[in-house]
């Protein structure tokens, strides 16, 4: 009877709901891409491009433009969305500013396409021929906005964001003069030909307007240059004068460097190269390819405090290596015609990966990084991914989309999450690649003939030749045969991987745990005064308590804790880097727990860790005496 009665009131409220069919329902616009597809031919003439840069009060580039056209009618002009080693769209559209497009001295309107924001649409009269472009680059004053590219004492000029181009044409064949006028006594440099100053005004002349977008510029008040042959040249500028006291063995390493370069290519695709570096504590953070140039910025005490500041000076090794891989050899589906077409980033376990491993082996080769660094930041990389509880559902190439799907904003558990491990773990994988080549052919053929093989070719071509999944295979096969295309598709393609210490292990090394940091890792601590406990209680923390990082499944994280809050005490003291080591350690000893008091917010939780396996820091050690296959990687070739 009950059943009945629920049924028939089930019924009673199924007719009277409204039907669906009443509801309104709309069908969608058919979404149409009017701006021209990139084509294979040229505008009808150069665009001239003039950045007015000397407004560093208010960090305010001024931009004046000439843009031929072939025809009156619907034109489009885009602004640079999808750009080149940044692997993700990151135009800077939001701060350009002030768009006046003027055609025979009369102002046109203007409309931004409402499909692809980037694109400004004009309605040229008959009769015209160019369009005189004006506007605003409004870079971020303070660093919640975004990256600050000038400061009073120097300027990172990124000419993508200083610049519309025309659409319907591959960039490749748009021509453009550029011009900039610089603070008064400030030094800029660019990789860029034909260079005429009068005054503070720079004249460049005809080229690409790809090459232009490859070819930033650093400025400064405070510049220095020395040659590190080859024709290459480093290039310095520094908050401070006294920032540029470099000794003769400082750049003696740098010089190495470059040579020890062209001896793994075997070749250079470039007439010159300019390495940007700025020494800043103010100017935002950048390491950036290009093809004969890249953007760094290093702490200001790089030369100054040198023995103390190891671990930063792999960065430019890992930049010129990326002119032979990721600008000269570069995946198909990162190559495009335009800005604006998107980018596929599923190959950057080579473009990153391979880099990241060659920028520590050149490293050690060059002496800019002693082997302990090394081994200590390998050691690193080979820890986390032996803890890191993501790998069961993420592949190392599905972290290759993470610069678009994450947008390289924090993550509150990375270490689930993943982030761009492509460049880590694809290290450690390519060590394994290197060191089983060297072992089954006796040390005969190793890594560096898959370099020479595959970036070395055509040596002095200045283009990009483009490589898919097969030419890796195909190539190393070519160096020594072996089923590579498993080996690839399983280490970087599929989920469920074992930790990548293959290579470590083939290489005489194994990953051992101490109750001391690594030369790396001390390092690391000491200049960003922070604690790594995350193999012991699985939290980072800075010098103040706060935790900035929890690892997944760790002890931490089964007991609630989580990154942002702030240890304030530990078992009733005021918290110090030395008090929760102390309390680590002594747990170990007597087997008592400790406690831990952590504000979250404004709530105040004690917890009681029961953690009693010490200190634990990851190394590499050599797994028997005598000279191992690492050693020998790391050895100079010059």
């Amino acid at each position: 009877m009950k059943k009945i009665l629920l049924m028939s009131v089930s019924l009673a409220l199924f007719a009277s709901a409204p039907s669906i069919a009443q509801n309104s329902a709309p069908t969608p616009t058919p979404i149409v891409d009017a701006i021209p597809a990139s084509q294979d031919r040229s505008p009808p003439g150069p665009m001239t491009l003039l950045v007015d840069a000397t407004d560093t009060q208010r960090a305010i580039f001024r931009v004046k433009q000439n843009i031929p056209i072939e025809k009156a009618g619907i034109n489009y002009l885009l602004y640079p969305k999808w750009l080149p080693g940044k692997h993700a769209p990151r135009g800077a559209i939001d701060a350009l500013s002030g768009l006046k497009i003027m055609a025979n001295g009369k102002q046109l309107t203007w409309t931004r396409d409402a499909v692809d924001v980037f694109a400004f649409k004009v309605d040229v009269p008959q009769g015209v021929t160019s369009l005189d472009v004006e506007f605003q680059f409004l870079s971020p004053i303070q660093s919640r906005e975004g990256r600050i590219v000038v400061t009073p004492e120097m300027m990172n000029i990124q000419w993508e964001q200083v610049a519309l181009y025309p659409a319907g044409y591959y960039t490749r064949n748009i021509g453009v003069k550029p011009s900039i006028i610089l603070p008064k006594e400030w030094t800029g440099i660019a990789a860029l030909d034909g260079a005429v100053k009068t005054g503070n005004r720079i004249d460049y002349a005809q080229t690409s307007f790809e090459t232009l977008i490859d070819s930033p510029m650093f400025a400064g008040k405070y510049f220095r240059k020395w040659d590190l042959g080859n024709d290459v040249t480093l290039n310095v500028f520094a908050d401070e004068a006294k920032n540029l006291a470099a000794k003769p063995e400082h750049i003696a390493a740098h010089r190495a460097l470059v040579d020890e370069s062209l001896i793994l290519f075997g070749s250079k695709h470039f007439d010159r190269y300019e390495f940007l570096l700025a020494l800043t504590n103010k100017l935002g953070g950048i390491g950036l390819e290009h093809h004969r140039s890249s953007e760094n910025t290093r702490p200001r005490d790089y030369f100054t405090n040198y023995d103390k500041l190891a671990t930063s000076r792999g960065l430019l090794p890992h930049e010129i290596i990326h002119s032979w891989n990721g600008k000269f050899r570069r995946p198909e589906g990162l190559w495009t015609p335009d800005y604006r077409t998107p980018m596929q980033d599923n190959l950057l376990w080579l473009y990153e990966g391979q880099t990241s491993y060659w920028d520590l082996v050149l490293g050690a080769r060059s002496g800019l990084q002693s082997k302990d660094i090394v081994l200590g930041e390998w050691a690193r990389h080979a820890a986390y991914y032996s803890n890191q509880a993501g790998r069961q559902w993420r592949s190392v190439e599905d972290t290759t989309h993470d610069p678009i799907v994450a947008a390289r904003k924090p993550k509150p558990f990375s270490s689930w999450q993943r982030r761009e491990d492509y460049y880590s773990e694809g290290s450690l994988i390519w060590m394994a690649v290197d060191m089983r080549i060297r072992a089954e052919t006796n040390g005969a053929k190793s890594l560096d003939d898959f370099a020479k093989a595959f970036f070395g070719i055509n040596d002095g071509d200045w283009g990009t030749v483009t490589y898919n999944f097969d030419t890796i295979v195909n190539t190393l096969n070519d160096i020594h045969p072996y089923d590579w295309a498993s080996f690839l598709d399983k280490k970087f393609r599929q989920s469920g991987q074992p930790a990548p210490v293959e290579g470590i292990e083939m290489g005489g090394y194994q990953l051992v745990w101490k109750e001391k940091p690594s030369a790396y890792e001390k390092e690391v601590m000491a200049n960003r005064k922070s604690l790594s406990l995350s193999y012991s209680l699985g939290i980072s923390l800075t010098s103040t308590g706060r935790i900035t990082g929890v690892l997944w499944d760790s002890i931490a994280f089964d007991k609630g804790i989580v990154g942002g809050s702030e240890i304030v005490a530990v078992d009733g003291k005021a918290y110090s880097h030395s008090l929760i080591q102390d309390a680590i350690t002594n747990a170990k000893a007597d087997k008592k727990p400790f406690t831990l008091l952590i504000k979250r917010g404004n709530l105040y939780t004690t917890y009681e860790m029961n953690y009693y396996e010490g200190l634990r820091f990851p190394h590499l050690e050599p797994k028997s005496e005598g000279e191992q296959p690492l050693d020998r990687l790391l050895k100079p070739r010059r």
